[in-house]
C-alpha cells in the first residue's frame, strides 16, 4: 500500500515550505513516527514525521526546492508496490505548472504585438493636417525669434519659392491642431537647415528649466526657428536614469522574510497604529538586577524584568489586554508574551504563556528556554503563536528610541530602547541617572490614547520602584 507524503500546513500562515534536507534515503525501511525531513516553515525548521510504514521509496522534491503546502514530495510503501502512476501524476502537475506560466507569459506577447501592429499603422496613415497642409499656431516663444532668425527667414524667404495653398477643405478631427502643430514644427526645422557654426540659440524659459533639471543644454536638439532651443526640447530630453552596478547580488526570500513580509503588510496598512512613548529612570532596576546576579548562579535579564513589568501592568490594566474582531473586542484570560527575536533570517516571536501565574524565576527560565529555540529555529508552532502582547528590545545596539509595527490580533507592542546615563534636572538640581525610552504601539480600533497612558505610567511606576516586580501579583 502506498503512502503519499505531502508539504504539510505547519502553521496557520504557511503557504508553502521548503525541504531543506531529506532524513532518509530511497529503500530505506521506515516505521510511523520516523522524522523523513526537514523543513522550513515561515516561522522555523521542523521535523516532518512518517504517518505510515513501509520503505522509502522515492523523493519527489529535491532539497532546497520550495513546495506549496498540500503538494505530493514522497511516497512510502512496500519494494513491490507499483509507484509509477503517482510519479506520472507528480511530474503532470509539475509540467502544468510550468505550462501555466509559459501560457500567461504568452499570453501577453500577442497583445503586445497587435499593439505593436496598430501603432505601426496610424503611423502610416495621413493625418488631417498632413493633407490639408494647414497652417497652425506655434507657442508664443517660438513666435518671438532673435534678431539673427529674423534676418535668416528673410534670406530664405527671398531665395525659396512659396509652397502654393491649398484649397482642401480642413478636416476636424480631435488631434488635428497637435498633429498639424508637429508637422509644422519639424517642416519648419528641415527647411530652416543652414550651415551657420555661430553658438545654439535658446530660449530663456529654456535656459531656466535645464537649470532646474541639470540638463546640458549642448546635448540638446533645438526644434524652434532655425534650430533654436525651446522649453519644449528641454522637457522632451529624455533624463539619464541610473543603471544598477553589476556587483548587485539578488538574493531569494527566506520563508521567514516572506512571512515577515506579507504580516506586517496586513497589519500596517488596515491598522490605525498609535504611539506614546515614556522616558523611565532605570537606576534603580539596574542597581536591584546587579544585587540578585550576584546572590543567584543564573543571571536575570532586562527582558526578564521588562516581562515582568509588563505582567503586573496588565493585571492592574487588562483593558489592553485585547484585541480587535471586527464585531467586538475580546478580552483574554491569560496574559501571554510575545519577545521579539532577532535572527539572521528576520525576526521570531516566541511566547511565555500565563505570565501572571510565574514568579520572576520562572519568567528568567521559560524566556531563556525559548530564546535559545528561536536562535536554532527549533519552535514548534504553539510556541511561537497567540501572544496578547509582545515586547520588542533593540536596547543592545544602542538604538535610542523605535516604534513597533502591530501584529495582529495583539492591541498593543511595546518598543524599548537602550539604556543612558545622562544628566537629568530632578528637584531643582541636576544628577546623573540611568534612563530608557519606552514607545508604546496601539491599535486605535481597540484602544484609546487615556487607557495606554494609563498602562503606560503604571509601567513607569514599577520599573521605577523595582520593589514592586517581587510584591504578590493579584491575578
Amino acid at each position: 500500500m502506498i503512502t503519499r507524503v505531502v508539504m504539510p500546513k505547519l502553521t496557520d500562515t504557511m503557504e508553502e515550505g521548503v525541504v531543506v534536507s531529506w532524513k532518509k534515503a530511497e529503500g530505506d525501511a521506515v516505521d510511523a513516527g520516523d522524522v523523513l525531513a526537514e523543513i522550513e516553515t515561515d516561522k522555523a525548521v521542523m521535523d516532518l514525521e512518517a504517518f505510515g510504514s513501509g520503505f522509502f521509496r522515492k523523493a519527489l522534491a529535491d532539497e532546497g526546492d520550495t513546495v506549496q503546502a498540500g503538494s505530493l514530495i514522497a511516497l512510502i510503501g512496500e519494494l513491490n508496490d507499483d509507484i509509477e502512476p503517482y510519479v506520472s501524476e507528480k511530474e503532470t502537475e509539475n509540467t502544468s505548472s510550468s505550462d501555466l506560466g509559459q501560457n500567461t507569459k504568452n499570453s501577453a506577447e500577442p497583445s503586445k504585438s497587435k499593439a505593436s501592429k496598430t501603432k505601426a499603422s496610424a503611423s502610416k496613415t495621413p493625418n488631417a493636417s498632413e493633407s490639408s497642409q494647414v497652417k497652425t499656431e506655434t507657442p508664443l516663444e517660438d513666435q518671438v525669434p532673435t534678431e539673427s532668425d529674423q534676418n535668416t527667414e528673410s534670406s530664405e524667404e527671398s531665395t525659396k519659392p512659396k509652397a502654393p495653398k491649398s484649397e482642401a477643405p480642413t478636416s476636424k478631427t480631435p488631434n488635428a491642431s497637435e498633429s498639424s502643430q508637429e508637422k509644422t514644427e519639424t517642416t519648419t526645422e528641415e527647411m530652416q537647415e543652414t550651415t551657420d557654426s555661430s553658438p545654439k540659440k535658446i530660449s530663456p524659459r529654456a535656459k531656466k528649466k535645464a537649470k532646474d533639471k541639470g540638463i546640458d543644454l549642448s546635448n540638446v536638439e533645438g526644434s524652434g526657428p532655425g534650430g533654436r532651443i525651446v522649453e519644449r526640447d528641454v522637457v522632451r530630453f529624455p533624463q539619464r536614469v541610473p543603471q544598477p552596478s553589476n556587483d548587485v547580488i539578488e538574493r531569494p526570500l527566506s520563508q521567514i522574510r516572506k512571512a515577515i513580509a506579507r504580516v506586517t503588510t496586513e497589519s500596517k496598512a488596515p491598522v490605525p497604529h498609535f504611539y506614546l512613548t515614556a522616558d523611565i529612570s532605570m537606576t534603580e532596576a539596574e542597581r536591584l538586577r546587579a544585587q540578585m546576579n550576584e546572590l543567584q548562579d543564573t543571571s536575570l535579564s532586562i527582558t526578564t524584568l521588562l516581562i515582568q513589568a509588563v505582567t503586573l501592568a496588565l493585571i492592574e490594566h487588562p483593558e489592553i489586554n485585547v484585541s480587535y474582531t471586527g464585531e467586538s473586542i475580546r478580552q483574554y484570560p491569560t496574559i501571554d508574551i510575545g519577545v521579539a527575536v532577532a535572527m539572521e533570517e528576520g525576526l521570531i516571536t516566541p511566547v511565555i504563556r500565563d505570565c501572571g501565574h510565574k514568579t520572576l524565576r520562572e519568567l528568567s527560565r521559560e524566556s531563556f528556554r525559548l530564546i535559545r529555540l528561536a536562535r536554532n529555529q527549533r519552535l514548534k508552532p504553539e510556541e511561537y503563536s497567540g501572544a496578547t502582547f509582545s515586547i520588542s528590545n533593540l536596547g543592545m545596539y544602542a538604538i535610542e528610541q523605535f516604534s513597533a509595527v502591530l501584529v495582529p490580533p495583539q492591541a498593543a507592542s511595546l518598543a524599548v530602547g537602550t539604556i543612558q546615563t545622562l544628566p537629568v534636572v530632578e528637584s531643582d538640581a541636576v544628577i546623573i541617572d540611568q534612563r530608557m525610552k519606552v514607545t508604546l504601539s496601539c491599535d486605535h480600533r481597540a484602544l484609546d490614547g487615556a487607557q495606554a497612558a494609563r498602562f503606560l505610567q503604571k509601567f513607569k511606576d514599577i520599573l521605577e520602584q523595582p520593589l514592586k516586580l517581587f510584591l504578590p501579583q493579584n491575578t
